[in-house]
């Protein structure tokens, strides 16, 4: 049986490919700092877009992108603003963040998931 860890970064690879097919370009995987992590960071339509990949096996335990909840969506922001800082991106570049969820298989994209100005 696989941990935690390893289902999760399963779980980011094939969120990365079923996003390709939609037509992002990935750029990073598990970037983190200090602040916290982001799963995924890709380009698509002109937007920077952050990416939080979540998981769940069944239904016991409800969406995976109810996951994603303020305190953990505040957290992403920091991240990716610090992400935009190192990196130096400008404060002209358009940014959103999507949950891409998977429940037994199934993909859900939630674009723009989230609202928050860099």
């Amino acid at each position: 049986m696989k941990n935690n860890q390893a289902v999760g970064a399963d779980y980011e690879q094939k969120a990365a490919q079923y996003l390709e097919t939609l037509g992002y370009r990935i750029l990073e995987r598990n970037f983190s700092c200090r602040m916290g992590e982001i799963d995924l960071i890709a380009m698509e339509g002109g937007y920077l877009v952050f990416i939080e990949v979540k998981y769940r096996a069944g239904i016991k335990t409800g969406e995976p992108q109810e996951a994603v909840d303020y305190r953990k969506q505040k957290k992403i922001c920091r991240t990716a603003s610090y992400y935009c800082k190192v990196r130096r991106i400008s404060m002209e570049q358009p940014c959103r963040f999507d949950v891409a969820a998977c429940r037994m298989g199934e993909w859900t994209l939630i674009r723009n998931a989230f609202d928050y100005v860099l």
